[in-house]
């Protein structure tokens, strides 16, 4: 199985050439170019896990490329290389995109580390923003829900319960606590609001759903249940 695919972007061959070796042997897959528009190219055709990218290029500097790909809607890391030890430089290129910055001539085994670590922070972060439970899924960046594979349109408040109920699966949640966790504030006691809402997220999800999701524990309050 091949590990994350790297695109190392560097005009000059013998860069290319070291890096690709030593990340092939870190188990990355590895493709090289050697300007910016190759580069560009490449990440629109292939969409690469991590971009390590030299700012100084033949045809458009590193920078440029960026603001490019970000436009273009690619969001993956970028990992700048630049023989300029220079504060606006690594300012400009957080800026524009960049994850990253390493500053030439540089050690194998930083670039190694730096890319290993690097995608150990998106890649955490991809895992947090998706929530299962059961029949649910639920991705905290898009807001996007899932019942199997039926999306369901929420409000921000059906939103913020559902994803509460999803983090506490088979778990009863009194009102307070729901209020206290959706809502910010006890509304003055009145638990009412809870009940519509998860009247409203009833209607929305059964339809869709094998079983009833949401249940009621009277006199204590809500569960959602999932099986094991």
């Amino acid at each position: 199985m091949e590990g994350p695919r790297i695109l190392i972007v560097d005009d000059e061959p013998n860069i290319r050439d070291l890096l690709t070796t030593s990340l092939r042997f870190a188990g990355f897959a590895v493709q090289a170019v050697g300007n910016g528009a190759a580069a560009i190219s490449a990440v629109l055709a292939e969409e690469p896990d991590l971009i390590v990218l030299d700012v100084m290029l033949p045809d458009m500097n590193g920078f440029s490329v960026t603001k490019r790909l970000r436009a273009a809607g690619y969001t993956a890391p970028i990992l700048f290389l630049t023989a300029k030890d220079d504060t606006q430089d690594k300012i400009t290129g957080l800026t524009v995109g960049g994850d990253d910055y390493v500053t030439k001539p540089f050690s194998l085994d930083e670039i190694v580390a730096r890319i290993k670590a690097i995608l150990r922070r998106t890649m955490a972060a991809d895992e947090e923003a998706l929530i299962r439970a059961g029949e649910l899924s639920m991705d905290q960046d898009t807001h996007e829900v899932l019942v199997g594979d039926t999306s369901i349109d929420l409000s921000p408040t059906e939103f913020k319960l559902l994803r509460y109920l999803m983090l506490n699966p088979n778990r009863v949640l009194s009102k307070a606590q729901i209020l206290d966790h959706v809502w910010e504030y006890d509304f003055n006691g009145d638990a009412g609001i809870v009940e519509s809402y998860v009247s409203y997220l009833r209607r929305k999800l059964d339809q869709y759903s094998t079983e009833p999701l949401i249940q009621t524990k009277r006199g204590f309050g809500y569960m959602l249940k999932v099986s094991k």
